[in-house]
């Protein structure tokens, strides 16, 4: 394979065009001659003044975080070998909040540091996914989502996507049963405008698509959803949104497992551990899942529905090593994934009566590989440098009535950053990043009629310049992107034919600016208010479809504009919490087909000249007003609309018109969510609304017709009880109500469905 001899040399241009060169110099330039250390103790407790063990306190400066601990069974910690600088510690507990303690470090170790933590509703965490450093949420200016591990236990939450239910604003759409194909619509963006990353390593196809259906969620310590457009900081495919998903790793060794059933002849076992011996840490999981899928009777025909099953297979682990006090970071992580599953078709609402019966032949096989490695070396309190090195490979074995298919992902990156706080108020962060990857289909061919894969580079050079003080964070940054497409043999028989087409090359630069400002600043007995907003551009680079099928040699990448603004207030010391934000979505240069209604725009057959665009509100309520009681609620109102084609006015891609809205994105959609734990009960329930959509015919797509697919409401339940130390019994009850309805028009969502479970744990 070519892939690898063109990474290489694709690399070494990009850091001799660079500025990775002087910014080491510059570095070393500010760190200081001398490296005294000392060490950090506190201690942790709740509004009662009671000790609170397993608490994150986490150390760091502009340039990022330095070094985390955790508080023991008295609520203790100690660090040592902490450089000397001046730095924000921040301790961690869901549930429970508390202000950041400014630290100075000298020749000898500080006074001993007390926090005490208040009850929150909302869920203080550091996110690594909203700049180009660690931060905690509450200072983020992006809109920001945090799902932690305790979340998803708490929910007994089977997949990634079930979790992202809990978002605002992203429209989740599974095409069926579990394992059927699940899209993320972010904010009224496309299904492939979310870039995903696994604990940094990107896990999209080629041209940014990305299948829901198959995320474990075995070994997460959290999720983070950033719905605004990362393209300043990641470049390629972070048009709409990202999800990041980090695994757990190190901490007190502990090892869980669970094993349940359920309706559909549905099986699941998983397994987890983690922990940390000296400098080493380890984290790792694996999932088996097997489900019969619907057996039923098909509404569209009367036939009796098989080849519905779905079979998952998933394993993943971390090993890291930390010197001690954090300045020197290994880690090298890795997941494997395999799943199998039939493809009925469609088999529910008929709108123009188009079924030919159930498909009991096409099946679809997935496996993906991911490895990555990660080097941190902090020179001293104010210089740290990142390097990064991953490898995706994706393969679809595709089995339908017409024969076999097959598409594929190879991708190489390697990043290199710089952090540097110049005051403690002030940090920068510069660097780059290459990726080099290989995208393939048995039907995009060649001259010679066999497969060829298209291959592309990309060079992301980026800077970030970030200040927090008293009650201000700024932050804003850039990324220039350069996108190398290598020439690409003709196929004179494909339909259409597509000649030969030269090497390609795009240059995309993609602003980003954004501040929070508290208004009011948190205090332990009063409210609080703060103000947040930003603004950015993201990209997304052509699939291999939409390359291999097109005579048009200069496809660009879609593109997407963006503001948002909001408040967030907490009420009682944070107990309460109620935020509003608005946004304004503008996505350009969409590629579509170049029909006869379109020709005078363009004389190829695809071409970037579809518009479109989004706006919209979302509301959010939490509340903590009993020990253990949880409340959450959020209500999304979005507005999309289709605009005019670049060089016809009033001219929409048909069968679309001016001013539709588009497809699979609901206009009004929410949630109320409650969870309970308390002595060994832990207890939770959600109500999930989606309003009216407008969608597509199922069997032929826009070309068969536009039609509504109706609103939904969908009630789900479930309850944990601990028998004794380590051993839970659990039950949950999806689609309580037995509510008949289809995320996606012609494919009929789970019906009611109990799954009964036993947990088993050792460990802290």
């Amino acid at each position: 394979m070519s892939l690898f001899p063109r990474a290489r040399r694709v690399l070494r241009r990009a850091f001799r065009s660079s500025p990775i060169s002087f910014l080491a110099v510059a570095a070393l330039s500010i760190a200081p001659a001398t490296a005294s250390a000392a060490t950090v103790s506190g201690r942790v407790v709740d509004p009662d003044g009671r000790p609170v063990a397993a608490v994150r306190i986490v150390v760091s400066t502009a340039a990022g975080q330095v070094t985390e601990s955790s508080t023991d069974d008295l609520g203790r910690f100690s660090i040592p070998d902490v450089p000397a600088g001046t730095y924000d510690l921040r301790a961690f507990k869901e549930g429970l909040q508390g202000d950041a303690a400014t630290l100075s470090v000298g020749a000898s170790d500080p006074p001993e540091i007390n926090i005490r933590l208040r009850v929150s509703a909302v869920t203080e965490s550091i996110v690594v996914s909203a700049a180009q450093v660690e931060q905690p949420v509450s200072r983020t200016a992006d809109s920001v989502t945090v799902i932690t591990g305790g979340d998803l236990a708490a929910r007994q939450v089977e997949t990634v996507s079930d979790a992202l239910r809990l978002v605002p604003a992203l429209a989740v759409t599974r095409s069926g049963g579990r394992g059927a194909i699940t899209s993320i619509f972010p904010r009224g963006g496309n299904s492939n405008y979310t870039l995903v990353l696994v604990d940094g390593i990107r896990a999209n196809s080629f041209g940014g698509g990305y299948d829901f259906a198959h995320m474990s969620v075995a070994d997460i310590d959290r999720i983070e959803v950033v719905r605004d457009p990362e393209s300043a900081l990641y470049g390629s495919d972070a048009i709409g949104a990202v999800v990041q998903i980090i695994t757990r790793r190190g901490g007190p060794a502990r090892v869980s497992g669970a094993v349940e059933g359920g309706g559909q002849s549905t099986g699941r076992e998983v397994i987890e551990a983690s922990g940390s011996q000296g400098g080493w840490s380890f984290g790792g999981g694996a999932e088996h899942l097997s489900s019969g899928g619907f057996t039923g009777i098909a509404p569209a025909t009367g036939e009796t529905v098989s080849n519905d099953d779905y079979h998952l297979g998933h394993a993943s682990g971390s090993l890291g090593w930390q010197r001690q006090g954090g300045s020197l970071d290994f880690l090298m992580t890795g997941n494997l994934t395999h799943d199998e599953r039939g493809v009925p078709g469609p088999y529910g609402s008929n709108p123009i009566g188009a079924y030919t019966g159930v498909d009991r032949v096409s099946r679809e096989t997935d496996d993906t590989r991911q490895l990555g490695g990660r080097f941190d070396n902090a020179w001293s309190a104010a210089v740290r440098q990142r390097i990064d090195v991953n490898y995706t490979d994706i393969a679809t074995d595709y089995t339908s009535p017409f024969g076999p298919s097959t598409t594929g992902t190879h991708r190489f990156e390697g990043r290199v950053q710089e952090d540097m706080a110049f005051a403690p108020a002030l940090g920068a962060s510069a660097g780059v990043e290459f990726q080099r990857e290989q995208g393939s289909s048995t039907y995009v061919v060649g001259t010679a009629g066999t497969p060829i894969p298209i291959d592309r580079g990309m060079v992301g050079t980026f800077g970030e310049l970030r200040y927090a003080a008293d009650r201000w964070y700024v932050a804003g940054g850039v990324r220039v992107e350069h996108i190398t497409r290598d020439a690409l043999d003709a196929n004179p028989s494909g339909f259409p034919p597509r000649p030969a087409f030269p090497a390609q090359t795009v240059d995309s630069v993609n602003p980003k600016i954004a501040f929070s400002y508290a208004l009011i600043p948190p205090s332990a007995s009063g409210a609080s208010t703060r103000l947040r907003a930003s603004a950015g551009t993201g990209i997304r680079p052509p699939d291999v479809f939409e390359i291999g099928f097109t005579n048009n040699p200069n496809l660009l990448p879609e593109r997407s504009q963006s503001l948002s603004g909001g408040i967030e207030q907490q009420f009682a010391g944070g107990a309460y919490a109620a935020g509003v934000t608005a946004f304004y979505n503008r996505y350009d240069d969409l590629i579509v087909t170049v029909g006869r209604a379109l020709q005078g725009a363009s004389p190829y057959v695809t071409d970037n000249i579809s518009n479109a665009r989004a706006s919209g509100v979302e509301l959010s309520g939490d509340a903590r007003p009993l020990p253990g009681l949880t409340l959450h609620a959020n209500y999304t109102f979005l507005d999309t609309e289709i605009l005019s084609v670049d060089g016809l006015a009033g001219v929409a891609p048909p069968p679309f018109k001016i001013g539709d809205p588009l497809i699979r994105r609901p206009r009004n959609q929410g949630l109320i969510d409650v969870t309970y734990g308390a002595g060994r009960i832990t207890a939770f329930g959600d109500i999930l609304m989606r309003g009216q959509i407008l969608d597509v015919e199922p069997n032929y797509g826009a070309s068969g017709g536009l039609f509504e697919s109706p609103g939904y409401t969908v009630v789900n339940a479930g309850v944990s009880v601990r028998l004794v130390r380590g051993l839970d019994v659990y039950a949950r009850v999806l689609n309580l109500t037995n509510t008949s309805y289809e995320e996606t028009l012609g494919y009929p969502a789970l019906p009611r469905t109990g799954t009964i479970g036993v947990r088993v744990a050792a460990g802290r």
